[in-house]
């Protein structure tokens, strides 16, 4: 029993005793550049061949209806980023403003300057109901801008169609919700794309959508009293 005492004391003096000098232990030992990048290379190959069988089983094609809502900044400004890529393939376009008809925003305005055939523009709009405070002239308006979607939209002759604001109307019931989503059910036809913009999206439409994108606020310049500038804004 001693002399097995004895080893195990020998075994833990020399697991403790410090290292030799000259003596170094080797590293764990890191990867290289070119093992970095064999490995990404694999990883991409891989993620590449799992992205192609996805993208094989998507074989529809159609006219899509996307809603832009949410309390965050963008809604409008990314629904324009899509006109003026539409435009660049030359499709036709169309955009209706529900309630900036009267504001002079840089993209109407760069889209007047463009004109040509494949532009059509209706600004029906009065500005924000806090600003008109005339509800029946609020409903005349939205009536109007309802009528010039409806015609554009069902002629077919524009592939995009842009209803800016059209949310903020149905949120203050100047438009029936149910109508509208009939006529989007019923006579958009099938290759046209119908983007809708503006906070508080009906349940009724974001239903009917193949896209709806809730922009979030997180953070707003406005809060820190800072002011619609040009170009940001509008």
């Amino acid at each position: 029993m001693g002399g097995a005492l004895e080893h195990e004391t020998s075994m833990q003096t020399d697991a403790s005793e410090p290292q030799a000098e000259g003596e170094e232990q080797s590293p764990s030992r890191l990867p290289s550049e070119a093992e970095l990048d064999a490995r990404h290379a694999e990883k991409m190959r891989k993620k590449k061949e799992g992205r192609d069988r996805l993208n094989a089983t998507k074989t529809l094609e159609k006219g899509l209806l996307m809603v832009h809502t949410g309390a965050g900044k963008g809604k409008s400004t990314a629904a324009f980023g899509m006109i003026f890529r539409a435009l660049g393939h030359g499709l036709r376009v169309a955009v209706v403003q529900f309630v900036k008809g009267k504001w002079e925003t840089g993209e109407r305005s760069l889209l007047e300057r463009l004109g040509g055939e494949l532009i059509t523009i209706s600004a029906m709009g009065e500005g924000f109901t806090w600003e008109t405070q005339d509800r029946q002239r609020d409903l005349a308006a939205a009536r109007a801008a309802w009528e010039s979607a409806k015609q554009l939209i069902a002629s077919g002759e524009h592939r995009l169609v842009l209803l800016d604001e059209l949310n903020i109307v149905l949120r203050y019931d100047y438009l029936p919700v149910a109508e509208v989503v009939e006529f989007l059910r019923a006579h958009k036809p099938e290759h046209v794309h119908v983007i809708v913009t503006g906070r508080n999206a009906k349940p009724e439409l974001i239903e009917i959508a193949d896209l709806v994108t809730e922009m979030t606020l997180v953070k707003h310049h406005f809060q820190a009293g800072v002011k619609a500038q040009v170009g940001i804004e509008f």
